[in-house]
């Protein structure tokens, strides 16, 4: 299928589709005029690489770990021992960007806490 309708099955925007080829993630066959034709599969391929990208993995790391992930019904299964490090890694990395924002929250809670009561005029 050619980029237009493989858009609107993946619900991802062309623009999107491109991007995932430059970084890797997609591989689709070039016919000679240089139009993208997509297979059946890389409807499927598109949803894990969402599923990562939501999970906060960058690019990177996603095209290293595409090829070691499989489909189970709703989640994806790693199928690559060697790639757990670098998912641990990544998992290490969100928990402290997570720890970061809550203690910048707590700051501003303080901050917050700390105004003078607005008096509403009568």
């Amino acid at each position: 299928m050619r980029i237009g309708e493989f858009s609107r099955r993946t619900g991802v925007s062309e623009r999107l589709l491109r991007y995932y080829e430059e970084q890797g993630l997609l591989h689709p066959y070039r016919r000679p005029s240089g139009y993208r034709e997509y297979q059946e599969g890389d409807v499927e391929a598109v949803r894990r690489i969402r599923t990562l990208l939501s999970a906060g993995l960058p690019t990177v790391l996603i095209a290293e770990v595409l090829p070691c992930m499989r489909d189970d019904g709703e989640k994806l299964v790693p199928t690559c021992a060697e790639m757990m490090d670098d998912l641990h890694e990544a998992r290490a990395r969100l928990t402290n960007v997570i720890d970061e924002l809550s203690a910048s929250r707590a700051v501003l809670d303080e901050v917050i806490a700390a105004a003078p009561p607005v008096v509403e005029a009568v």
